[in-house]
């Protein structure tokens, strides 16, 4: 219960600091403050007393699984039953997904056709080509997002401005050390 309120605390502090910074940066907020919990909540689990290798990589196929199947349709679901019609920008979700199907292909499912070690396992030296690609693909996505292509990612509506609440500064100044501590 205490991880539980924890998690949820953390993101409303996000939510709170990307409401004030707006987009594209305040979904970028979102998605470091989750991959902390996330990271967090992996490592705390393999550091148990059963060592279980393939956990990391199960847990991220599920997470991806997650948000591509059930959390995008619920949202999709929930958002057409409360503004019955919804709009999204297909050269950003086009992008988005592109770049996610190339991750998860190259961490979840090209490790079981690698030759160099027995397993589903990458080398040290194919770990390092990995890891550069990905550093590389999400820093061309994050450049796409933020500066070249900031518009497939931003949607701009006539009714934003009275849709939106900031908040106030002393809730944000809150949020931020809030967020960092927990």
């Amino acid at each position: 219960a205490i991880l539980f309120g924890t998690v949820f605390a953390a993101v409303h502090h996000a939510e709170v600091i990307a409401e004030e910074i707006g987009e594209p940066f305040g979904t970028l907020v979102l998605t470091l403050a989750v991959t902390i919990i996330e990271v967090a909540l992996i490592t705390t689990i393999m550091l148990g007393d059963k060592p279980q290798p393939a956990l990391a990589r199960d847990t991220v196929f599920a997470v991806v699984m997650i948000v591509c199947n059930g959390l995008v349709g619920l949202c999709i679901f929930i958002g057409g039953l409360h503004y019955r019609e919804q709009d999204f920008q297909v050269s950003g979700a086009n992008l988005y997904l592109s770049v996610l199907f190339v991750l998860a292909t190259i961490t979840l499912i090209m490790p079981n056709y690698t030759l160099s070690t027995p397993g589903p396992v990458y080398s040290a030296m194919q770990l390092g080509f990995v890891d550069v690609v990905t550093l590389v693909l999400y820093g061309v996505f994050l450049y796409i997002q933020t500066m070249r292509h900031r518009d497939y990612f931003v949607v701009e509506s006539a009714n934003r401005d009275a849709a939106t609440k900031k908040s106030s500064s002393a809730v944000l100044a809150l949020s931020i050390p809030l967020l960092l501590v927990s």
